[in-house]
C-alpha cells in the first residue's frame, strides 16, 4: 500500500502528462477543454435537459444525489465550539449513504437504479464504498454502474486510521488486506472498473478538499485505466490534479446526463461539484 517516492516537479510533470492524455479520450460534449471556460451553449444544453422520460429518471436521481450531498455537508461543516468533537469519516459516509438509500426508497428509484454498500471486506478488495447501478428491465442485470470510494481530508482520515489501528481485525478482514497488499485503494478501484469495460466508472468523491474544505467534490471517469504502467502509481495527488485551478464543474445533474448519453465504447472524464 506504501507509494514510491519521487521529486516534485518530476510528479507534477507526470501528473500533467496524465491530464492531458485522459483529455484526449474525453468527448467532445461536455470535453476537458471546455471544462474551463465553457461556452454558453453546452453549459445550457446540461442544465435543461430535453423534456422526456430519460431526462426525467436522470433528474431524480441527480436530485437524490444532490440531497445527500447537502445532508452530508451540515456534517461536514459542523464544529464543535469546544473543539472536542467532530464526525468521523465513517459517519460521514453512513450520512450520505442512508440520506441517498431514503431519497432513492421514497422515489421508487431502487428497482431501476440500485446502490449497494459494500461490506468491510469489499471495501478493501474493490477499493469502493458503494456502486450505485442502472438495471435492465426486466432482468435487472447492471446496465451501467458506478463505483464511489469517498476521500476524506487528510487530518480526519489519519485520526480513523490510529482508531482502526487500536481494534481487533477478524480474520476476514487480514485475508482480504494480505490480497490486496500489492495496490492501494485507488488501483484497486481502478482495476474493478476495467474489469467490467467502459461502462463502469470510478468515482473518487471527496468530502472537502485542501482548499475547500466545506463543499463535496468528484472526480469521475472510465478511463483511469490509461494511468496503469505509464506512471508508478494511481494515488491521491493525481486524482487531486484533476480538481485543481478549475473554474466550472459539472452538477450531478449534467454526470448523469453525460454517463445517459455517452456513446459505446467512449472514454468519459468530469469534474462535479456535489454541494
Amino acid at each position: 500500500m506504501g507509494q514510491k517516492i519521487s521529486n516534485t516537479s518530476s510528479k507534477r510533470t507526470q501528473n500533467s502528462s496524465f491530464l492531458s492524455f485522459l483529455k484526449r479520450f474525453s468527448p467532445q460534449k461536455p470535453s476537458l477543454d471546455k471544462i474551463v471556460l465553457p461556452r454558453k451553449g453546452v453549459l445550457a444544453k446540461l442544465i435543461t435537459p430535453p423534456a422526456n422520460k430519460s431526462s426525467d429518471f436522470t433528474r431524480i436521481i441527480s436530485d437524490c444525489i444532490s440531497f445527500a450531498s447537502t445532508r452530508t455537508q451540515e456534517y461536514l461543516v459542523f464544529k464543535d465550539p469546544e473543539g472536542k468533537f467532530q464526525p468521523s469519516p465513517q459517519t460521514l459516509t453512513q450520512v450520505f449513504l442512508m440520506t441517498y438509500m431514503t431519497q432513492s426508497v421514497n422515489q421508487d428509484l431502487t428497482e431501476a437504479f440500485n446502490c449497494t454498500a459494500m461490506t468491510p471486506e469489499q471495501r478493501i478488495l474493490l477499493g469502493a464504498d458503494w456502486v450505485w447501478a442502472i438495471l435492465e428491465k426486466p432482468t435487472k442485470n447492471p446496465k451501467i454502474q458506478i463505483a464511489v470510494q469517498v476521500l476524506h481530508l487528510p487530518d480526519r482520515e489519519e485520526a480513523e486510521e490510529r482508531a482502526a489501528a487500536r481494534k481487533p481485525v477478524s480474520e476476514s478482514i487480514q485475508m482480504a488486506q494480505m490480497e490486496s497488499r500489492n495496490q492501494n485503494a485507488y488501483e484497486r478501484m481502478v482495476d474493478f472498473c476495467t474489469s467490467i469495460g467502459k461502462d463502469c466508472y470510478a468515482l473518487f468523491l471527496f468530502f472537502g478538499k485542501r482548499d475547500d474544505k466545506e463543499n463535496i467534490y468528484g472526480v469521475l471517469s472510465n478511463n483511469f485505466e490509461a494511468a496503469v504502467g505509464k506512471y508508478d502509481r494511481i494515488d491521491r495527488a493525481l486524482i487531486e490534479n484533476f480538481l485543481k485551478g478549475l473554474k466550472y464543474f459539472h452538477t450531478p445533474l449534467g454526470m448523469m446526463q453525460a454517463i445517459f448519453t455517452k456513446k459505446t465504447d467512449e472514454a468519459l472524464t468530469l469534474m462535479i461539484k456535489f454541494s
